[in-house]
Formats: structure tokens, sequence, C-alpha cells
């Protein structure tokens, strides 16, 4: 009996730690994506700073990316950055890749 419940806290300790992973990978990613739009918006760095934690607030609004993709969609659209829903997603993908290698090399 001790041995399944130690394979289970194994495995509770486990999931526990992936989740933990995927939710700094997805906060990484959307400050990344929120410095990238601010760069094409022209920001200044302390504008850039706050932009970046107000896309990574986003995230919080709903499940899944489309939050994130709405908000910089409307932001950038109302600075006057021609963009399309594809771009962002392209951009979106190419910044989890990166978030992940960042924490995949600090870890």
């Amino acid at each position: 009996m001790t041995d399944f419940n130690d394979r289970e806290r194994g495995e509770e300790a486990h999931f526990a730690h992936d989740q933990d992973m995927q939710f700094r990978i997805q906060a990484r990613r959307n400050r990344l994506l929120g410095e990238w739009a601010a760069a094409r918006m022209k920001l200044s760095p302390a504008e850039t700073d706050a932009y970046a934690k107000s896309v990574v607030q986003a995230d919080f609004e709903e499940a899944g990316d489309e939050d994130v993709i709405r908000k910089l969609l409307g932001d950038l659209t109302s600075a006057g950055i021609e963009t399309s829903d594809a771009e962002l997603r392209a951009a979106l993908e190419e910044k989890a890749v990166e978030a992940r290698r960042a924490l995949m090399g600090e870890a």
C-alpha cells in the first residue's frame, strides 16, 4: 500500500510541477508578446514595461489565448498599426517557443 501512496504522491507532484511550468511559460510568453507589440507601437521603456504587464493580466480574463489576441489586436489597431489575426497568432507561437526555451534554460 505504501508503494501505491508513494506513486500517487509522485504523480501529484509531477502534475503540479507541469501545471506550474505551463503557467510560467504562458506568463513569460505574454510578457514577450507585450514587449513585441510595444516595440511596434514605439512605446517608451516605462510604457513598454507597463504594457507588457497589462498583456499578462489580460490572459486572466478567460481561458485560452483569445483574450490576449483581442487585446493586442485592439491596441495595435488603435495605435494605427496594420496587423492581422494571423500575424498575432504567429507572434504568439514564436514567443511561446522563446519563453519555453528561456525557462528550460533556467531550470
